[in-house]
């Protein structure tokens, strides 16, 4: 593809102050669309379940949704270097609100998990457009207000997401956890339709400028898609639906890599690739997509396990549980936002290290806590991972995005989120064979995390022998999570540049170092 001109405003000065106000309002009702979905959806499973049954294939309501999301992300990512931000936002808003109408009209649980897949195609597009627009509205100086904005529509979200989803399941109906996203994508759409404004893509013909003529790699789309749907289905549904070693999971992960192959051979072969090979050839794209990959993976030790351990072992109700693990929420966006003024002195790596040295730190800390402990220890911890990681994910996420011009960046945008979406299920899988396999060796039998905490959700008492042996797996959980944690310090330390090397705004090579974000 060609690259956007100097002379061409770009989306930021062709949109205009007042303008960019609304387009900020628009991306972050599209993001707590996306960020929303999951914390309003699990409150309402019961009722949902009741009303279609199929309570065997129920966790395929999220999964089939992540799976979505994530293997569209490079897709979409792709797709708005070509076409431009504006045309994939709309598309990805609209075929998430099809969904959505789609899933309040379901007459059965086969039909949901479909409508859900449709909503994670377009929820695809959400997440990954609007942090690449983001970056788009905004020069480096400014960017860590929209992120911090858009942090704060995911804090939002985590807290609310419970309350207003046990609110409708319990006083409306369940569909109606679907349909509130109707008026709201609405609004959305109609701010980015009216607002939104780039600029023309061109590209240099010798002495002439013309008319960018763009070309899609169908091909490797379909190959990625295949690809990650074999692999994260094999990996989230495996040791949950069957057996780490049976059949279907050898099948899943045997087609995945061939599928791989296929991905690789494609790619090299197209014009214009949807994931180009620079990706992984420019040390500090890679080295941040593996950090954050590790971000990813780290995360399911608290958002998985957390409530499992607030609940058997501290003995909490399902609220004082979810406000344990919430706290994170709110240290974070106020940590990403307090981060521009450390790392304009001591340079994106080097802030990022500080917050993931923090957090390994941290996360070692919970295993030593006492037992049974109170619910302050915990909370305490969360509070401070929360600060840490925001001090970690945005410094990353901002200095990426500045390697690389406008028609680089959305590209470099999905593959950022794509490697913490990867990792995230990537650890749900490990973490979660890691808690059952110290359950089983504590218990005896085939104990596994899932079946000791339904036992005791039905009112079954807790022996002491069950709690130590949940306290242990958790345990166990966090170690792996801070092990991650350590890795990704290694991984920042070692493979990123001292200085990222930055853009200027008008696309003239610069280090953070002369933009006074770094030494």
């Amino acid at each position: 593809m060609g690259s956007t001109r100097p002379a061409i405003r770009d989306t930021a000065q062709r949109t205009g102050t007042h303008k960019r106000s609304a387009v900020v309002a628009a991306l972050m009702l599209a993001m707590a669309l996306a960020a929303l979905d999951a914390t309003i959806v699990s409150t309402a499973v019961p009722q949902i379940v009741g009303d279609l049954g199929g309570f065997s294939v129920f966790s395929w309501l999220f999964s089939g949704y992540l799976l979505a999301v994530t293997v569209t992300l490079p897709v979409y990512g792709k797709l708005s270097d070509t076409f431009g931000r504006k045309p994939v936002l709309i598309a990805g808003a609209a075929l998430f609100l099809l969904g959505s109408l789609l899933c309040a009209v379901a007459w059965n649980m086969g039909a949901l998990i479909a409508f859900r897949i449709v909503q994670g195609l377009g929820g695809g597009a959400l997440q990954g457009t609007v942090q690449t627009l983001a970056a788009d509205l905004y020069p480096l100086k400014e960017r860590p207000k929209i992120q911090s904005k858009l942090s704060t529509v995911w804090a939002v979200s985590a807290v609310a997401g419970p309350g207003v989803g046990g609110v409708l399941a319990a006083y409306a109906n369940w569909r109606w956890i679907f349909l509130i996203n109707l008026p709201v994508g609405v609004v959305a759409l109609w701010l980015i339709v009216r607002y939104l404004h780039e600029p023309q893509r061109t590209k240099d013909a010798g002495a002439r400028t013309t008319a960018t003529r763009a070309r899609v790699d169908w091909a490797g789309a379909l190959a990625v898609f295949a690809c990650g749907g074999a692999l994260l289905t094999a990996l989230v549904q495996g040791g949950v639906a069957w057996p780490w070693l049976s059949v279907p999971s050898i099948a899943l992960f045997a087609t995945g890599l061939a599928l791989a192959v296929v991905v690789v051979i494609v790619e090299r072969r197209a014009a214009d690739p949807i994931i180009p090979g620079w990706v992984w050839r420019r040390r500090t794209i890679a080295a941040v997509n593996l950090a954050l990959g590790a971000l990813g993976l780290l995360m399911v030790a608290p958002t998985v396990f957390l409530p499992t351990y607030a609940q058997s072992v501290l003995g909490l109700a399902p609220v004082a549980a979810g406000f344990v693990l919430s706290v994170w929420t709110l240290s974070w966006p106020v940590s990403a936002a307090f981060s521009q003024h450390v790392y304009r002195r001591i340079g994106f790596r080097n802030t990022a290290m500080l917050g993931i040295g923090a957090a390994s730190l941290i996360l070692l800390a919970f295993p030593f806590l006492p037992y049974p402990g109170q619910a302050w220890q915990p909370t305490l911890l969360m509070l401070l991972l929360g600060a840490a990681l925001g001090l970690f994910q945005l410094p990353l996420i901002v200095g990426v995005q500045s390697t690389v011009g406008w028609s680089e960046r959305g590209t470099t945008t999905a593959s950022v989120l794509f490697c913490r979406q990867t990792g995230q299920t990537l650890g749900a899988a490990l973490f979660g064979a890691v808690a059952n396999g110290v359950l089983a060796s504590r218990l005896g039998g085939a104990s596994d995390l899932d079946s000791v905490t339904r036992a005791l959700d039905s009112g079954s008492a807790a022996p002491e022998a069950t709690r130590r042996a949940i306290a242990d797996a958790v345990h166990a959980v966090y170690l792996g999570a801070s092990a991650a944690a350590a890795l990704a310090f290694l991984m920042l330390l070692l493979l990123i540049p001292r200085r990222f090397p930055v853009l200027k705004e008008d696309d003239s090579r610069t280090t953070d170092g002369d933009l006074g974000v770094g030494r």
